[in-house]
């Protein structure tokens, strides 16, 4: 069976390198393509799963930014299961402060190239491993301005009440992103951050494992 993952926002299929299914499973990542003017998530959600084959039973994966896109692509094509790490099902799981930062309007003004030197940054107090953290660094340096710009846009104007069914849902509770108290996780791994993919492979492994094994 096919397992289509997409990544988080400014990563790619990179992050996903430690993730490993039970035997039956083929891992298609779903690569980002350019959104168009003003699109709304499910807008471009749909388009990514043009690429998807419906015609045969499949999972969805989403870390992140991508665990929302997989919940609208859920909307439309259910797939056997629906998993998401370190993400939310429902936008009024998205911490208050993204409300916040919508009426402002900030996602407008500040400048991404401040945003991606703070995820550089942060890179020196977070717990991945230095082979690792030069990844992240690459990845990030990599990404494509005009794309954050717009992700971060469509997540502060979604708007989704449906919960995919049935969700398998992995979350940090040191998650500085998402934060696990926000939303209702199926799965939670204490100590962990927001790149549990990365991070706390075993744990993730594990619960895939369980969760997939037939």
């Amino acid at each position: 069976m096919k397992a289509y993952f997409v990544s988080g926002m400014a990563a790619d299929e990179r992050v996903f390198k430690y993730v490993r299914l039970p035997e039956g499973y083929e891992i298609v990542h779903l690569t980002w393509i350019t959104p168009q003017k003003d699109e709304s998530l499910p807008s471009y959600a749909l388009r990514m799963a043009e690429r998807i084959d419906t015609s045969q039973p499949f999972i969805l994966v989403g870390l992140s930014f991508g665990g929302m896109l997989v919940t609208e692509i859920a909307k439309r094509f259910p797939p056997v299961k629906t998993i998401l790490i370190a993400s939310i099902p429902l936008s009024t799981h998205l911490p208050g402060y993204f409300r916040v930062a919508a009426i402002l309007r900030l996602h407008k003004v500040i400048p991404i190239g401040l945003v991606k030197t703070a995820a550089r940054l942060k890179r020196f107090i977070t717990n991945e491993k230095s082979e690792d953290k030069k990844l992240l660094w690459e990845i990030i340096r990599s990404s494509d301005p005009a794309f954050i710009r717009w992700s971060m846009e469509a997540i502060l104007k979604w708007k989704n009440e449906e919960m995919p069914q049935p969700v398998l849902h992995i979350h940090g509770t040191r998650d500085e992103i998402l934060p696990a108290r926000y939303t209702k996780p199926t799965h939670i791994i204490p100590k962990a951050g927001h790149l549990i993919v990365m991070t706390s492979p075993d744990e993730v492994n594990t619960i895939l494992y369980n969760a997939l094994a037939v």
